[in-house]
Order: structure tokens, then C-alpha cells, then sequence
């Protein structure tokens, strides 16, 4: 395997990029586009030989897609409430689609995905709280959509909160402690694709180094609406609270980006 520096491997990846065109790797694989690029550096997947290598990363991505990434999950807080299993799910949650097939008849779902500045057709958002220095989720009765005017009503009829209180939260310290661990230093590299015959390729045509991930700048990405909280929960298994991020903005989260 070839062993990088940061220069060396930066000037591997402006060859790259001078190539053009250069053919899927990987014929069939989604995951074409970062083991393509892997494969023309000579690295393993997910390894990359550099020094340091635990703080660097390589990530691409092709323009064309508009996939969400899950950057991590985190459960809000206090967690000693387990609010997604305790309090969601069985005071704002709604029948399950497959109850009574795959599942029992009272199987329950909550499945919300929140974004900033907008507030979802079940009446849920969050709020960011600059002075308390954490995001609250909110829930509304008055903003659920008229065809879930049956849920509203079920809503109604259970003895619970109709504001959501106490609220869900997550501290903007722990998210940052969370994603810092996370979004290591990395070298981002965007390709253009098109397919030439009945072969996908690829061409490598944007280089960034992104550094010193940026608890600030999270947020205002989250508050943007650029970064998603979702929520996956049953009866049977919480699936987990993920943080997941509009793969196109991921240099908005590091304070110092360069281009090559």
C-alpha cells in the first residue's frame, strides 16, 4: 500500500482530477464513487495511510446524488427519561402501518423527521435556544395537517401534555462532543458523473480539505434546515435518534476549508 503525506496525497488527488473521465471501478456498486477514487489512490476502503491517519478521513460524493448522510445518532435528554420509548411513542405516537400483519395490533409508530424552520405535518419542530445553549423539540396541536385529524383527536383523548412538556432536548456542548468525534479532518472530494457507453464515470473535480470541525457552525447548519433530526421508533425497537446531513453542506461544519 502507498503511504501519503498531506501534500503528497493532495498532489495525488490534482492528478486525478486532470485525468477527466476515468471509469466506475466498481461496475454495479452504489458505492462506486468513493472506491473508483480509493482504487486510483491504491488505499484500502477506509484507509487512509497518512500520518496521524485517525484524524483524516476521505469522503466523496457524486453531484448527483441528494442522499441524506447519518453523521450519528444521540438520544435527547434528560436520558433518563428515555423520551423516545417512554413519552413519544406511547403519548404522541399513531397505529403502526403494518399492525396486525407483520406486527401486533398495538403496535405503535413515531417516526418524525424535524428540520429548522419548518414544522412537520404531525405538528412537531425544534427550536434552537441560544440562551439555554441547547435545540428543544417542539410540539404543536394546532399545526397537524387535516389528514390527521383522527391522530389529533386520539391526541386529545389521552391524558397527556399538549405542548410537549417537559421537552426533549440536546445540549449544544454533548452535540458537539458528539459530531467532534465524528467529523474528523478529511479530504472531500465531488465528482461529476455521467455514463459514456453503458459504464458509469467519473470525474473528480472539486478538492477540499476540511479542518477543525466547528461546534458553532453546526448549529447554524442544523437551524439552517441543512441537518436532520429523525426519529424511528415502534413498539417493539427504537431504531435510534439520528443526525443526518444534506451531503452537499458538509463543508459548512469546519472552520477552515481549502480548496485544491
Amino acid at each position: 500500500m502507498i503511504e501519503y503525506t498531506k501534500e503528497s496525497l493532495i498532489n495525488k488527488l490534482k492528478e486525478i482530477k486532470n485525468q477527466g473521465w476515468v471509469a466506475n471501478r466498481r461496475h454495479g456498486n452504489s458505492g462506486g464513487v468513493g472506491n473508483t477514487l480509493e482504487d486510483l489512490l491504491g488505499v484500502e476502503e477506509n484507509n487512509l495511510p497518512i500520518p496521524n491517519a485517525a484524524e483524516w478521513e476521505l469522503k466523496t460524493r457524486s453531484v448527483k446524488s441528494s442522499s441524506l448522510t447519518t453523521i450519528f445518532h444521540m438520544e435527547p435528554s434528560p436520558r433518563a427519561f428515555r423520551f423516545v420509548p417512554k413519552i413519544l411513542l406511547p403519548n404522541y405516537g399513531w397505529k403502526h402501518e403494518q399492525a396486525g400483519s407483520k406486527y401486533s395490533e398495538n403496535e405503535m409508530s413515531f417516526r418524525q423527521t424535524i428540520r429548522g424552520g419548518a414544522v412537520t405535518n404531525r405538528g412537531f419542530s425544534f427550536e434552537i435556544d441560544k440562551a439555554e445553549q441547547k435545540v428543544v423539540v417542539k410540539f404543536n396541536l394546532d399545526a397537524i395537517a387535516p389528514e390527521h385529524a383522527e391522530w389529533k383527536a386520539s391526541i386529545l383523548k389521552r391524558n397527556v401534555d399538549k405542548g410537549l412538556n417537559p421537552a426533549p432536548y440536546w445540549g449544544f456542548e454533548d452535540l458537539g462532543h458528539k459530531a467532534g468525534s465524528k467529523l474528523n479532518n478529511c479530504f472531500y472530494v465531488v465528482a461529476d458523473e455521467k455514463k459514456i457507453g453503458n459504464r458509469k464515470h467519473f470525474w473528480y473535480k472539486k478538492i477540499m480539505m476540511l479542518k477543525s470541525f466547528s461546534v458553532k457552525k453546526f448549529i447554524d447548519t442544523l437551524d439552517s434546515g441543512y441537518v436532520f433530526i429523525d426519529f424511528d421508533a415502534r413498539t417493539g425497537h427504537n431504531h435510534g435518534t439520528k443526525f443526518r446531513l444534506k451531503q452537499e453542506y458538509l463543508p459548512c461544519l469546519y472552520e477552515e476549508v481549502k480548496e485544491f
